[in-house]
């Protein structure tokens, strides 16, 4: 099912959570809808839901596959939701919290007790929960108690599948097995999908495409690789993942970053570079336009180096090597180096720079 959404605004009282949002989300896509807290991600879910009504504007509107569904309640919107706590029902068993929506339903659409039973079982194993259907929810783990709300979600079958942080409240690793479970089950179901999360990584890793959102507007929409290589603006390359930001100014058609910004606000550059595009060269080794930096740490545990410098305005910059391109440049701390940028992104003011610039 495909979901367009055009001209939504939403507002708490004075405050604006939503502005002039117009998305499109394709059938069968798993979508990330991501930025910090108070951006307006879950507000917008939550309209997709029918669990919060969008403001009466000009223009408005809320089409699944092309009709409108903005005046039509929950239950009518074919949506299966999905939550960051559970919300299963403690004092049924993994079983009954995935039957119920279906034995709740009205008596001429219900199922019989036979057709539940296969339904359910079809889900505890896509889930790969079947040798647990009668414990509790008390006796589960998280990431279990987090498949047990997915496949109850996903009992209605849903035209629309809506996640809310569902794997915030568990820890780094068990997070991590869950992305990858979900991405290998989207794969098997191909529902529309829509999953707000603040975690990069998470977006990163699962989403066929990513909307990010900050102060109620939506700064880009593109594929993993757009947001992340070709980032729209300032606030979307310093969101998604570390980033050394060098400050300037703009001097004779120049941005140069070569000494402490001095000059009019309106003349500011930034230099944005993330940690594995940052070369590092021993000052003897070549004249390269770059930064002098003095090693402070090395720290070799890991998938990859990560070193840390101080620059001459004694401002801390991070690189990331691979293990064999450390091997190769074996700094050590209190050595002086030169960073050479490899893919840096420039800003005159919020504006980006395809001019010239020097280091």
């Amino acid at each position: 099912m495909s979901i367009i959404l055009k001209n939504i605004n939403k507002s708490f009282g004075a405050f604006k959570a939503l502005s002039n949002i117009y998305l499109k989300f394709q059938s069968g896509e798993l979508t990330a809808l991501l930025g910090p807290s108070g951006s307006g991600k879950t507000t917008l879910l939550k309209i997709v839901a029918g669990l919060e009504q969008a403001d009466r504007t000009d223009g408005a509107g809320l089409l699944f596959d092309g009709e409108s569904v903005a005046d039509d309640p929950v239950n009518q919107r074919q949506v299966g939701f999905v939550f960051q706590h559970y919300a299963l029902f403690r004092h049924m068993t993994v079983f009954e919290n995935i039957a119920f929506g279906l034995r709740v339903k009205p008596r001429t659409q219900r199922p019989d007790n036979k057709t539940i039973q296969e339904k359910v079982n079809r889900l505890l194993s896509l889930v790969q929960m079947a040798s647990l259907a009668n414990r509790y929810p008390s006796q589960l783990s998280g990431g279990q108690r987090q498949r047990i709300a997915l496949a109850r979600a996903l009992a209605i079958e849903p035209k629309v599948l809506l996640l809310d942080e569902p794997f915030g409240a568990l820890d780094a690793q068990v997070r991590s097995e869950l992305r990858r479970w979900l991405r290998q089950l989207h794969d098997t179901i191909h529902v529309t999908s829509i999953f707000v999360t603040h975690d990069q990584e998470e977006a990163l890793e699962v989403a066929d495409r990513i909307v990010v959102m900050n102060r109620g507007v939506i700064e880009q929409v593109g594929t993993p690789e757009d947001v992340f290589h070709r980032p729209a603006n300032k606030f979307v390359m310093q969101f998604l993942g570390d980033v050394n930001v060098f400050h300037g100014r703009i001097e004779s058609g120049h941005a140069v970053f070569t000494e402490a910004p001095d000059g009019p606000k309106e003349s500011e550059a930034r230099m944005l570079v993330r940690p594995h595009d940052l070369l590092i060269r021993r000052t003897s080794e070549v004249n390269d336009n770059g930064v002098q930096a003095k090693v402070y740490r090395v720290l070799t545990a890991g998938s990859v180096v990560k070193v840390e410098l101080i620059d001459h305005q004694n401002r801390l910059i991070q690189v990331q090597l691979s293990h064999e391109r450390y091997r190769e440049t074996p700094v050590k701390p209190h050595e002086d180096v030169i960073l050479v940028p490899h893919q840096p992104h420039v800003y005159a003011g919020e504006e980006k720079w395809n001019g010239n610039y020097v280091i």
